[in-house]
């Protein structure tokens, strides 16, 4: 497998008393390194890239300092913050234009033979992208790729996408600080969701409306040769408050670049999304530009009836609901939606890509093409509440899945590979069943030969018998109980801003806005012995069901994801 860090893949409960972790492999790899890398102008894939068009040209990112860029931009509140990254208001210093800054560390990760990320090869360089440091390590390498294209592709479409797309203004990068600066268009106008829940009346007429511009974005994605990977309602964004105004896409962290027209045949195997969102051929590793519109069917849904049409306690069970595709067409409002609604939902929902709606197609069905024709009846106020609940969870969830990204132990690979090495005897640099075994119990983590045994075949992706440096990491982030309630804790103590040891209502209203009726929805849903606030304990049970509370990290997301479709298409 070669290197020692296609580490932090997902773990999986094994007896129900010991879990493991499956490295990234060959195939992984293949999609890191050429998705189309970071330039803007050729795809690094297979297939040849679209033509390049004249927005393409000059360079994708601007050299600056830390000096002159606060000269000429002037960084206001923090609006939003990811693992790799914050949000912020800014100003344009000589115009006072209100804009948003995203800021991308470049550097985020730890130097040295530690900072191996899920086994990436070196990244390729666009025209005028920031070049990996002399001696970068693959991890910083990897991210850096990660960012080039991301700034690539926000370019693409942010001159190729109307107003449906935000408008990209520049990116920046700094000399010193590694640091990339996405200076865009500031939208104020609020999340889809919270402005549907606004609003006193609801109907098939309002959601078509808003699920147009949704489809539109999928198709001028695909048109242009990029295919979007994690649409969901949260990465939306209205650009005013204004009853007309326009909804935006925002986000494009997860996008690839990939070949239409006659090289459609790009395929793509690396499992990424949101576990709600996520096609079955995402989850069977095998797919194209028809998982955008499989996701955008499952914003449908929710937006029909307030909840996903695939649910579990856990990405698990979310991806077996995915892959076993039935769609609950019986509970309310359902015998209350037209049939064409239902039935634009079937085809887009379609668990077969090749038979599935492309983006112009939903656009001509009758649903939309008619949307101003759409049921213009209440779809009741269950529907909103149902709405109004998914997307304040969705919000607590976030801002906490935050903090945990933020201080996930990267920093702990360092010492695992010297474990590796004191354990490897004969120091040919790999671990058999006996010095696994010995150095186990040595290291504090007896485990019966039994499981040995099943953890050594399962985690044994090249099949030798044996485990690499790579495969050991794996194996020992799990043992080691990376799932530890520090990590938790940080993001508990985030909201509990009087150190009380509970996150009361007036918390929660300060994080997530004064929609009083949403936070008692969330007290109510997670406030299990009814004293009407949130407990340690309350929220880590919280965490812990639904999506992965680890998901919040990229790199952990990316991997455990691929972990689990490898599990699951295996039981198939």
């Amino acid at each position: 497998m070669g290197g020692c860090y296609s580490a932090f893949a997902c773990s999986r409960k094994l007896r129900g008393r010991i879990s493991f972790i499956l490295p990234v492999t060959e195939r992984d790899r293949d999609d890191r390194s050429s998705d189309g890398g970071a330039s803007s102008v050729a795809s690094h894939s297979p297939s040849p890239s679209p033509s390049p068009r004249k927005d393409d040209a000059g360079p994708l990112v601007v050299r600056t300092t830390a000096a002159e860029f606060a000269r000429r931009y002037v960084l206001g509140r923090e609006l939003g913050r990811g693992e790799f990254g914050v949000t912020r208001r800014c100003r344009d210093a000589a115009t006072g234009e209100a804009l948003a800054c995203k800021t991308i560390r470049r550097n985020r990760r730890p130097r040295g033979p530690a900072a191996r990320r899920l086994g990436a090869g070196p990244p390729h360089h666009g025209p005028g992208a920031p070049p990996a440091a002399a001696g970068q390590d693959p991890a910083a390498a990897a991210h850096a790729a990660d960012v080039q294209r991301e700034v690539a592709i926000m370019r693409r479409m942010s001159s190729r996408g109307g107003g449906a797309v935000v408008r990209l203004r520049e990116a920046c990068c700094e000399d010193s600080a590694g640091a990339v600066h996405l200076v865009m268009e500031l939208c104020e106008g609020g999340e889809l969701f919270d402005r549907i829940v606004a609003r006193g009346h609801y109907s098939e007429r309002a959601a078509a409306a808003v699920f147009g511009t949704i489809v539109d974005v999928v198709r001028l994605c695909h048109s242009n040769g990029v295919i979007h990977r994690d649409l969901k309602p949260e990465n939306f964004l209205f650009a005013n408050k204004s009853e007309d105004s326009q909804l935006k896409v925002i986000d494009f962290g997860l996008s690839v670049f990939f070949s239409p027209g006659i090289h459609a045949g790009d395929r793509f195997t690396e499992v990424v999304g949101s576990a709600y969102y996520m096609a079955p051929e995402v989850l069977k590793r095998n797919y194209g530009p028809e998982v955008d519109v499989w996701s955008a069917g499952v914003i449908l849904y929710i937006l029909l009836c307030g909840v996903p049409p695939f649910w579990g306690d856990n990405d698990e069970k979310i991806a077996q609901a995915v892959l076993r595709g039935n769609i609950d067409f019986n509970r309310e409002p359902w015998p209350r939606v037209s049939a064409n609604a239902k039935d634009l939902i079937r085809r887009m929902l379609d668990p077969n890509p090749s038979t599935r709606l492309t983006a112009r197609q939903v656009l001509e069905h009758p649903w939309l093409k008619n949307a101003d024709t759409a049921p213009n009846v209440s779809l009741g106020e269950a529907v909103r509440a149902r709405l109004q609940q998914f997307s304040a969870m969705n919000k607590f969830k976030k801002k906490a899945l935050g903090v945990v990204a933020r201080n996930l132990p990267v920093e702990e690979l360092d010492k695992y590979v010297q474990m590796f090495h004191l354990m490897d005897k004969d120091h040919n640099g790999n671990l058999t069943l006996e010095e696994l075994m010995d150095g186990l119990h040595i290291n504090g983590q007896p485990v019966p030969e039994s499981e040995i045994r099943m953890l050594l075949e399962a985690a044994d992706t090249d099949g030798n018998g044996t485990l690499d440096c790579d495969e050991f990491v794996t194996v020992s982030l799990h043992l080691k109980k990376m799932s530890n309630d520090e990590y938790l804790a940080s993001a508990f103590r985030y909201f509990d801003k009087d150190g009380s040891g509970f996150i009361e209502p007036e918390e929660l209203r300060d994080e997530l806005g004064p929609n009083d009726q949403a936070i008692l929805d969330i007290i109510r849903d997670v406030d299990t012995d009814r004293d009407g606030r949130i407990s340690y304990q309350e929220f880590e049970l919280m965490m812990k069901s639904g999506t992965d509370w680890r998901n919040g990290s990229r790199q952990y997301s990316r991997a455990n994801f691929s972990s689990l479709s490898r599990r699951l298409c295996k039981d198939m």
